[in-house]
């Protein structure tokens, strides 16, 4: 498949996810104007490539499932990602002015309100996945909890603690690894699972091995992959705020390696996140998306 025709399949997705995310975030209120606002500001951003949705909808329909069934998780890990992203930028953490092409949530809506704007969306994602009526009711228990357990304290919040620590000492490089597999690879890990889930595979299913292979690959690679970008390109490609990590004496894996060296390790486990599905009938589309985020520019 060509570069193009990836960029085109990521194009389609997302915009069929944002048609999902307007849907859902279109009641309003006029009491709670402010924060309902600084939400949508966030999750519908322009320059939002999507890829947790995608990983979710691209499993499903690769296992047989229906884009009804995979589309209330992909909103659910959406929202999850940006309540991340929001707080991410607050001044409390790494304190960011752009994300996106645009100013940070809390520059354009201030920091108050946008810290109750990422509680609110990380809070909505779980009703928006418990009432996935296309699914059975126990595979959307597995759904709910494997969210929660991806977004929580053993793993994206665990892994920005041990990212805040990384600033103040220099982590080993197994160290390293693990906040990554927490912060990036969790959330990331836990949308091809959805995936699964929204076709009618269990977490113990053989498929869902599959995601887990392809998801711990591709996640490594997409944190190598910014860590480089951070370092190397600049804010009007990237359209977020570069060389912080450095400013911040962050440990990233340019504390270890070369960018040179960091890309060809991004080549080497996107390589092993391919061959865990390359014998998988349809898999083209993963396979494309591995090399697509390897090789991106922001």
């Amino acid at each position: 498949m060509a570069a193009m025709t990836i960029k085109e399949r990521l194009l389609e997705n997302a915009a069929l996810v944002e048609r999902t995310l307007e849907t859902l975030t279109a009641r309003e209120d006029a009491d709670f104007s402010a924060v309902l606002e600084a939400e949508r500001y966030s999750l519908l951003a322009p320059r939002a490539k999507r890829i947790r949705p995608t990983l979710v909808l691209e499993f499903c329909r690769l296992l047989g499932g229906s884009d009804e069934a995979a589309l209330p998780f992909a909103a659910a890990v959406e929202m999850v990602h940006t309540y991340s992203l929001i707080h991410d930028d607050l001044p409390c953490m790494d304190d960011d002015d752009y994300r996106r092409g645009r100013p940070t949530c809390h520059k354009a809506h201030g920091e108050a309100t946008a810290l109750l704007a990422g509680d609110g969306l990380l809070t909505r994602a779980f009703g928006v996945a418990a009432a996935n009526k296309a699914v059975s009711a126990s595979l959307v228990c597995e759904a709910v909890k494997a969210l929660s357990e991806a977004a929580g304290s053993f793993g994206m919040i665990g892994g920005q603690v041990m990212d805040l620590a990384g600033e103040k000492v220099r982590l080993s490089e197994e160290t390293l690894l693990k906040l990554h597999r927490n912060k990036t690879g969790a959330l990331i890990s836990v949308s091809a699972l959805l995936g699964c889930l929204a076709a009618g595979y269990g977490m113990d299913s053989d498929e869902a091995a599959v995601a887990k292979r392809y998801a711990a690959g591709i996640g490594l690679a997409f944190q190598i992959v910014d860590d480089v970008l951070d370092a190397t390109s600049d804010p009007e490609t990237t359209g977020k705020t570069t060389g912080s990590d450095a400013e911040r004496g962050k440990t990233t894996f340019l504390t270890y390696y070369t960018p040179e060296e960091a890309l060809a390790f991004a080549e080497r486990v996107t390589a092993e996140a391919k061959e865990a599905v390359a014998s998988l009938p349809g898999a083209q589309i993963l396979l494309d998306l591995a090399d697509y985020l390897t090789r991106r520019k922001y």
